[in-house]
């Protein structure tokens, strides 16, 4: 995830949803959502608590497979692959529950997680990874396990990273956190946009968002309601008020 060029940004979205519908047993959770992530953008997916922010991320990286619509990387179809070869394909997934592992060190859970990108890219390694997560540096002999919700939070987004995906996918990063640890990952969401980073953000939390992201969707009871620039979601009350006030 490098600085795109000019040329790179007239290729396929990096990753796109196509008119999904998902179900949970019998319950329809996900209406026909049309989501499209270009190369550099920071997409901030927000809606309130259960509209369907996760279960559009758990489709997109195949852990939530839709029943109908397509699912593409870089204009190759995915939908119905397996996770680990979407994950292959160029996408990473940092769950809402982090998933650390916890009875193996902070470098140790980077370590298993790294490889190239789908066409060798080989941009986050370790010493890469704690010049941008300083904070991880002097906890990297320490047991996953026993790191604060903040730290196990940044670890696994670093993990991801050292996977070289050209498409990041979050949930959540920041609920749950301390107010000083939300700063620090927005901090660190504001360093990967401004590198060119690639990003599809689900988040509640709009007043996080609008300092991180490019762009915005709105997810309403599994369907999208809304779509534009983040500074056009910040001028239109209206749209703040009727889908995301609490």
């Amino acid at each position: 995830m490098r600085p795109a060029s000019e040329q790179t940004r007239l290729r396929a979205p990096v990753f796109a949803a196509q008119g999904i519908d998902v179900f949970y047993g019998t319950s329809q959770i996900l209406f026909g959502v049309d989501i499209t992530v270009e190369e550099g953008q920071t997409m901030a997916l927000l809606g309130r608590n259960g509209a369907g922010k996760s279960t559009t991320l758990k489709a997109i990286a195949g852990i939530a497979p839709p029943a109908r619509g397509g699912v593409s990387v870089r204009g190759v179809q995915v939908a119905g692959w397996k996770p680990h070869s979407i994950a292959r394909a160029g996408l990473g997934y940092v769950p809402e529950d982090r998933q650390v592992f916890p009875e193996h060190t902070v470098e140790d859970n980077l370590i298993i997680a790294a490889k190239k990108g789908p066409d060798g890219q080989d941009y986050w390694n370790l010493q890469r990874i704690y010049e941008m997560f300083p904070l991880l540096h002097p906890l990297k002999q320490r047991l996953a396990g026993h790191l604060s919700g903040g730290e196990q939070q940044m670890l696994t987004i670093a993990r991801t990273l050292m996977g070289n995906p050209v498409g990041l996918l979050l949930d959540e990063p920041s609920e749950g956190l301390a107010p000083v640890i939300v700063e620090r990952i927005g901090e660190l969401l504001r360093k990967l946009r401004d590198l060119g980073s690639t990003v599809l953000l689900a988040e509640q939390n709009m007043h996080f968002c609008l300092g991180i992201a490019t762009n915005a969707t709105i997810i309403d009871k599994g369907e999208i309601v809304y779509r534009d620039t983040i500074e056009a979601l910040r001028a239109n009350e209206a749209i703040k008020q009727k889908y995301l006030a609490v």
